[in-house]
């Protein structure tokens, strides 16, 4: 189930808002910057669909969404839990960053968890199936997917290089409730 969780930076063991509810998931996240859509497949995808299939199921919102970004290369990726990587991708991403362009997913099966942090908040979002997210370029971030991944998603760039994480050194991102944990708890 897709959730936000709002927690105070300087708190960080208790959220201060918690929804599963979209509508004001979108609201409350278009108030800081941050876009969140839900998408519908214009197919039915076929277990283990290819990164072409996949493509093609969400063209028109593709299409539309690199129209008005200014978006150049799409790609899939997906994480098992018997992915022999899995540990050191989810450590790659676990400590707080920006990057020079938007990063925008759109997960078309599976979840993980973005934590935004914005002013004295951080911002957690589950995203699951049919949830699109976009973390404006410059916006101090982390990514979660969870000790035993499963997702797939969309990835869309103006630029792979300008995706290149830049790590700020902050340690918030060790105070605020994994989503492994938090799932556990």
């Amino acid at each position: 189930m897709t959730t936000l969780n709002i927690y105070e930076d300087s708190k960080p063991d208790v959220a201060v808002v918690s929804t599963s509810d979209p509508a004001e998931i979108g609201e409350r996240l278009s108030a800081v910057g941050v876009q969140f859509e839900r998408w519908k497949a214009e197919v039915e995808l076929p277990e283990n669909a290819t990164q072409e299939q996949v493509i093609a199921a969400y063209k028109a919102e593709v299409d539309r969404l690199s129209a008005a970004a200014g978006y150049q290369t799409v790609d899939v990726i997906r994480i098992t839990p018997d992915n022999p990587n899995k540990d050191a991708l989810r450590a790659k991403f676990l400590d707080e960053h920006i990057h020079d362009e938007d990063e925008v997913r759109f997960f078309v099966e599976g979840s993980g968890a973005f934590y935004l942090h914005l002013d004295d908040k951080v911002y957690q979002v589950v995203c699951t199936r049919d949830d699109l997210l976009s973390v404006p370029a410059g916006t101090l971030h982390w990514f979660d997917m969870g000790p035993e991944p499963r997702f797939t998603c969309i990835r869309l760039f103006v630029t792979p290089d300008g995706w290149v994480a830049k790590f700020t050194g902050d340690k918030i991102s060790a105070s605020i409730p994994r989503f492994g944990e938090q799932a556990a708890a």
